[in-house]
C-alpha cells in the first residue's frame, strides 16, 4: 500500500533529566570498560612470555589514545545533553548524508549523531599518533573506519528516527517489506542495489548493433556495425576488465562509449571475457596475454588485413595490455599495436590505494577457502569493492531497503555493478601477490611472459593515459606512474570523478571536467599545478589524439561489416558470454 505522508508530530522521544543522567552514566561505564579492556589486552601483548604483537605497536601510546578518546567522549556527552538541537558544533550531523534528514534534529537523535561523529573523528585522529609506517597506518585507519561506519546509529532501526517515523506511518509495513528484501539477498549471497527486473543485457543495455565474430574458451570477440559511410583504416580494439562485464562501455545509447566511437567513424571491436568456470581453473597470466590480448590483436589484423590496431585497456585489462606491449618487442612485433589507451589502469602498484588493504595473508587464505573448483566467486570481489565505500554502497542500501522498505531504483550503472563475474582463482591470487603486494611488473624482468622477462621501459608505443581525480580503485597518483615507465610518448589526462563516472562521461552529458597539461612535468603535482581545466568529457580530446594513429578513411564495406569478412557472424552482439550467469 502507499506510504502516507508523515504528519507533523512532537519529538519521537522526549527524554527528561533522569534519562540524560542514565545515558551519561552508561557512557561513562562503557568508556571505563573499553579503556580497561585495551589496557589489559595490550599489556598482555607486551609481555615477553605472551604471543607478541608487531613491534611497531606501542601499548602505552594506544592506551593513551584510548583514554583521551574516552575523556573526549564523556565531555562531549555532558555538553551534548545541554546543547539545543541544531546548535553550531564541529561535528555537525547535517553535513553528513546519513544524518541530514530533519528528524535527526530532534532530541535525543541530534545528540546521538553528534556524539557518534565526534567520537569517530577522535578515533580516526588517534591513529595518527601511533608509531606506524604509512601503509600500516592507512590500513588501520581503513579497518577502523569500516567498523565505525558499521556502528553508525543510522544503521539500526531503534536509533534511526527516519526509520521510526516510517514504521509508525506504515504500521510496520516497511519492516515487513525490508525483511523480504533481506531474505532475498541472503538467498543470493549479494547485496541488491537496483531493481533486478529493470534491465536485461541485449534488450535495454548493451544494445549497440554488432556481431560476435570469434569465440575461444577465454573470450568472445565482438565487432560493431559501422554507422558512417567511411571509417578510419586502423581499428580500435578494446580490452575491458574481466572482473566485471564489458557493457560498462555500452550501457545505453546516451552513455555508450562504444556507440559514440562507432559514430566517429572508427571500426570498433571489444573482447567479452568469459566468466570463469571449472574449465578455467588453470588459466594463468600467459593465457590472458597470449591467448587473450595478442590473439585478439592478431585476429583483428588478419580479419581487416591491416598491420596494426589501436588498443584500449581498462583497469586490470590495461595492466595486462601494458605487459603485452612489453612482451611484443621481444618477439619483434611491437608494430602490431599502433597506439595504446589506458582507462584508469595501473602498472606500478607502490601507491595502489585502498585495495591494498585487502592484500594480505588473510585475503589469500580466503580466496583459497572459497574457490571451489579453482574459481573465485565474483561476489567476494564485489563485496570488497563495496567495502571501499561502505556508507554509499552498503549501509545506505541496508537503511533504504531493509529498514525503510523503499523500492529499488532502475539504475543501469548499479545493475552493472552487481552483475559479477567469477575469476580464475589461481591467476587472481598471482595477480594480487605479484602486482599489488610485490609490485613486480614495475621492476625490469620482475614478470615473465612465456618464459621471457619483460621490461615496461622497452614500451615505445604512443600511449594515452586517463586517470580519475577521485578514483579510489586506481588512484590518479598510481596511474600517473605509467609516465615513469614507458619510453614512448605519453599523453596524460586527469578526468573529473572516479573509476567509472570518470571514464563513462559522454560529451553530450556536459558533466564534470578534465585537465590537460602539454608541458613536460615530472610529477602529478606538477601536472595539476600547470594544468588547464576543460569543461565536460575528455572523449573528444582522446579522439583528437587518436587521429594521427588512425590512418586514412576507407569505405565501411566488406570486412568492416561484421560477418562479411573471413570470420562469419556467430551471433548478435553482445553475445552469450556476457549473459552467462
Amino acid at each position: 500500500m502507499a506510504t502516507p505522508e508523515a504528519q507533523p508530530h512532537p519529538p519521537i522521544l522526549a527524554p527528561g533529566p533522569e534519562d540524560a543522567q542514565a545515558w551519561a552514566a552508561s557512557a561513562a561505564r562503557a568508556g571505563e570498560l573499553v579503556a580497561r579492556f585495551w589496557s589489559e589486552q595490550l599489556e598482555r601483548a607486551a609481555d615477553a612470555d605472551a604471543p607478541a604483537m608487531p613491534a611497531m605497536f606501542d601499548p602505552r601510546a594506544i592506551v593513551a589514545a584510548q583514554t583521551e578518546l574516552m575523556n573526549q567522549g564523556l565531555a562531549l556527552w555532558e555538553r551534548m545533553l545541554a546543547l539545543a538541537p541544531g546548535a553550531d558544533d564541529a561535528a555537525a550531523p547535517e553535513k553528513d548524508k546519513r544524518f541530514a534528514a530533519p528528524p535527526w534534529r530532534q532530541p535525543p537523535f541530534d545528540a546521538l549523531a553528534r556524539t557518534y561523529l565526534a567520537a569517530t573523528q577522535a578515533a580516526l585522529g588517534s591513529v595518527d599518533r601511533l608509531p606506524l609506517d604509512d601503509r600500516a597506518r592507512e590500513r588501520l585507519r581503513f579497518n577502523l573506519r569500516s567498523i565505525l561506519d558499521a556502528m553508525s546509529p543510522a544503521n539500526f532501526p531503534w536509533t534511526n528516527p527516519v526509520v521510526i517515523e516510517r514504521t509508525l506511518a506504515t504500521r510496520g509495513e516497511n519492516l515487513a517489506k525490508g525483511m523480504e528484501y533481506l531474505l532475498r539477498d541472503v538467498a543470493k549471497g549479494q547485496l541488491t542495489h537496483t531493481d533486478p527486473d529493470a534491465f536485461e543485457v541485449g534488450r535495454n543495455i548493451a544494445v549497440t548493433p554488432g556481431k560476435v565474430v570469434k569465440e575461444t574458451p577465454l573470450y568472445q570477440l565482438v565487432q560493431y556495425s559501422p554507422t558512417t559511410e567511411s571509417v578510419r583504416e586502423v581499428p580500435v580494439l578494446i580490452f575491458p576488465p574481466w572482473i566485471n562485464r564489458f557493457y560498462i562501455l555500452d550501457l545505453n545509447e546516451k552513455k555508450s562509449f562504444i556507440r559514440w566511437a562507432v559514430a566517429q567513424g572508427l571500426t570498433v571491436f571489444i573482447v567479452s571475457w568469459k566468466s570463469a568456470d571449472e574449465s578455467m581453473k588453470d588459466v594463468t597470466q600467459d593465457d590472458y596475454i597470449l591467448g587473450g590480448i595478442v590473439d585478439a590483436v592478431d585476429t583483428v589484423r588478419d580479419l581487416l588485413d591491416v598491420p596494426a590496431v589501436n588498443a584500449i585497456g581498462y583497469c586490470v585489462a590495461g595492466t595486462t595490455l601494458a605487459a603485452a606491449l612489453a612482451y611484443l618487442p621481444a618477439r619483434g612485433e611491437a608494430e602490431k599495436v599502433r597506439s595504446a589507451t589506458f582507462f584508469t589502469a595501473q602498472v606500478d602498484f607502490e601507491d595502489a590505494g585502498e585495495l591494498q588493504h585487502f592484500i594480505g595473508d588473510e585475503m589469500f587464505g580466503l580466496i583459497g577457502a572459497t574457490s571451489g573448483g579453482g574459481v573465485m566467486d565474483g561476489r567476494l570481489m564485489s563485496a570488497a569493492f563495496n567495502a571501499l565505500r561502505g556508507p554509499e554502497l552498503i549501509w545506505r542500501y541496508v537503511v533504504d531497503h531493509y529498514m525503510l522498505g523503499e523500492d529499488y531504483p532502475a539504475f543501469d550503472l548499479l545493475h552493472w555493478n552487481g552483475d559479477v563475474t567469477h575469476l580464475p582463482a589461481k591467476w587472481h591470487g598471482t595477480y594480487l601477490r605479484d602486482l599489488y603486494r610485490d609490485n613486480l611488473l614495475a621492476k625490469p624482468g620482475g614478470v615473465s611472459v612465456a618464459g621471457t622477462p619483460i621490461d615496461l621501459g622497452k614500451v615505445e608505443t604512443p600511449a594515452y593515459v586517463q586517470a580519475g581525480r577521485e578514483d579510489h580503485i586506481a588512484p590518479a597518483k598510481s596511474v600517473w606512474k605509467i609516465t615513469h615507465h614507458f619510453r614512448g610518448p605519453v599523453r596524460f589526462v586527469l578526468a573529473g570523478s572516479g573509476h567509472i563516472a570518470g571514464v563513462v562521461n559522454p560529451p553530450d552529458a556536459g558533466k564534470y571536467q578534465h585537465w590537460t597539461n602539454d608541458q613536460p612535468v615530472g610529477t602529478l603535482e606538477e601536472f595539476v599545478a600547470g594544468a588547464t581545466e576543460n569543461k565536460g568529457s575528455w572523449w573528444p580530446d582522446w579522439l583528437r589524439w587518436l587521429e594521427p594513429h588512425a590512418g586514412e578513411l576507407v569505405p565501411a564495406t566488406g570486412a568492416r561489416v561484421p560477418g562479411a569478412g573471413k570470420l562469419p557472424a556467430i551471433e548478435d552482439a553482445p553475445g552469450r558470454y556476457v549473459k552467462e550467469r
